[in-house]
């Protein structure tokens, strides 16, 4: 009874039907559509690959993002190397907290990495404009988005991605893409370089290399925070505006390498007596510059492939420094001689100084840095690799380094750090005691002249370290002078037991000459020894 259909419904199959299944369907008129759609749904499906199977979007949103006059660009925190963030977000993020942070309801404030200021930005999901060429509107929007997938990442921050969405006329399409966007990654590097914290680094052995660890990389870095500056450093005036002009020369001719098709670096050779000021001047050129600093110790690195790793692990707007190459390496510009000209290890000459082989002295090792290799770091093919970079050489003895070293177009510019004089003493009166002028500065002056006593020696003995001297300019310049007689007095002694040395040597070569003109004096003629029955032969 309870299967009989009621009265006056057989003739409703429909309803019976959608009793049965659970739902109406389509008349029969529209029972060709559905199966279509599904089957193109399905062959779609199958066409995609599984990561671009996207949810349909609603109808409303595919109207309006038709019908806007307005065009989205994405900008995404991590690019195509998945666990390094872009350089292009950096750039974007530094631009905002610069140019338009101020024009935004609600910031974010965060101390970045290697950084020296506080970094302000403009915080998630807040609307920020800005204008470009005058009447160009655009609007940026920070965001972010959580990953929907379930899998745990160990790297902190990345089970979230965050983007920028920037938002235009797309009249302007062109303007943006072509000047605008290029506008916005030039100024955020050169924010992010304002507001860097310098850099100094040296190399690790590479033993330790590990770029899968963090600091265990081919170079380690810690903050530079050296004072140096040019105003301070104790130099001929006119030797300094010199060295200040061409530093400014060459950071400023980026075009003009790229015209005359030279790599976009200097070379610097730094050469005089110890504490003459080379360390100081490479500091006050970093400070200049804003540049960071590598420290290149040469006795780590182990050969040429070594070598040609670290330079292009360093950046640019940097200056690459090896100090004292003549102690670190063997670079007398001798080249290689005949083997039997050679001296045996451990005889007369050697040294403990560790070696540069040339290219022919190289054994199957591979263990050393050749000649050759160090001139190609300093001017081969790979130093064309990144751009805006210093090269500094320091030595105690130019004279005893290769020539092909430090000729024009690998080290360019040679400045001499002499001893202290009285121009470089008036620079260094006025930083340790405040004084321009004393009634001491004209013996001081004339002592100078005569005494050759280095910068970091005069700077000594202006330090008012003790309580006696403490902020008392004429006890501390009255100290110098006492020093610079001492320093003369000391000269005037090695003078004269030099001469001495010298005087006693060419008297006892004189005395040698003579015992050998003497013996020529006495012996006998041939024709005496004939006559005498004696014959000599003298060969």
């Amino acid at each position: 009874a309870q299967g009989r259909p009621r009265p006056g419904r057989q003739g409703r199959p429909g309803l019976r039907r959608r009793r049965a299944g659970g739902h109406r369907r389509f008349p029969r008129r529209h029972g060709v559509v559905v199966p279509v759609l599904q089957v193109q749904r399905r062959q779609g499906h199958q066409l995609l690959p599984r990561g671009g199977r996207a949810p349909p979007l609603p109808v409303g949103e595919r109207l309006t993002a038709y019908f806007s006059p307005y065009l989205h660009v994405t900008i995404s925190e991590y690019g195509h190397e998945r666990f390094r963030r872009s350089d292009f977000f950096l750039a974007v993020e530094a631009y905002l907290s610069h140019a338009c942070a101020r024009r935004a309801r609600k910031l974010r404030a965060d101390l970045g990495k290697d950084a020296r200021t506080l970094q302000v930005t403009v915080d998630d999901h807040q609307e920020v404009t800005d204008s470009f060429r005058g009447d160009v509107k655009l609007w940026w929007y920070p965001s972010k988005k959580s990953s929907r997938t379930s899998v745990i990442s160990i790297y902190l921050g990345q089970d979230e991605s965050r983007f920028y969405s920037l938002v235009f006329h797309r009249r302007h399409r062109d303007l943006v893409l072509d000047e605008y966007l290029p506008h916005v990654l030039a100024e955020g590097r050169a924010v992010t370089v304002r507001n860097r914290q310098r850099r100094l680094f040296t190399n690790n052995a590479s033993t330790s290399w590990n770029p899968y660890r963090r600091g265990k990389g081919v170079w380690s870095h810690v903050p530079f925070e050296h004072p140096a500056r040019f105003d301070t450093l104790a130099m001929d005036p006119g030797q300094k505006d010199a060295v200040v002009d061409d530093l400014m020369a060459f950071r400023d001719s980026k075009d003009y390498y790229a015209k005359v098709g030279k790599p976009w670096k200097r070379g610097y050779l730094l050469h005089g007596p110890p504490g003459t000021g080379k360390s100081t001047m490479i500091a006050a050129m970093a400070n200049f510059l804003d540049y960071d600093v590598y420290d290149l110790e040469l006795t780590a690195v182990k050969n040429n492939t070594e070598l040609r790793k670290l330079y292009i692990e360093t950046t640019g707007k940097s200056i690459i420094v090896i100090e004292d190459i003549d102690c670190s390496v063997d670079l007398t510009g001798k080249r290689k001689e005949a083997s039997g000209d050679r001296k045996d290890d451990g005889g007369e000459g050697s040294d403990d100084k560790p070696k540069l082989p040339t290219d022919a002295d190289r054994d199957d090792s591979g263990s050393k840095v050749t000649l050759s290799g160090l001139l190609n770091f300093i001017d081969g093919l790979w130093s064309a690799c990144g751009g805006e970079r210093i090269i500094i050489f320091t030595t105690n003895h130019k004279e005893k380094l290769d020539p092909a070293l430090i000729r024009r177009g690998r080290m360019d510019v040679h400045i001499e750090m002499s001893y202290c004089r009285f121009e470089a003493f008036r620079v260094l009166a006025k930083n340790y005691l405040g004084v321009e002028q004393h009634e001491l500065f004209g013996e001081i002056g004339r002592l100078l002249e005569e005494a050759d006593m280095s910068p970091a020696d005069v700077a000594e003995n202006l330090m008012p370290m003790s309580r006696t001297k403490k902020r008392d300019p004429d006890a501390c310049l009255a100290g110098l002078v006492e020093a610079l007689n001492r320093v003369l007095k000391e000269e005037a002694e090695a003078k004269a037991a030099k001469e001495e040395e010298e005087e006693t040597k060419a008297k006892a070569q004189a005395a040698t000459n003579g015992g050998k003109d003497e013996g020529k004096d006495e012996t006998t003629s041939p024709e005496a020894d004939k006559a005498n029955g004696d014959i000599k032969y003298i060969l």
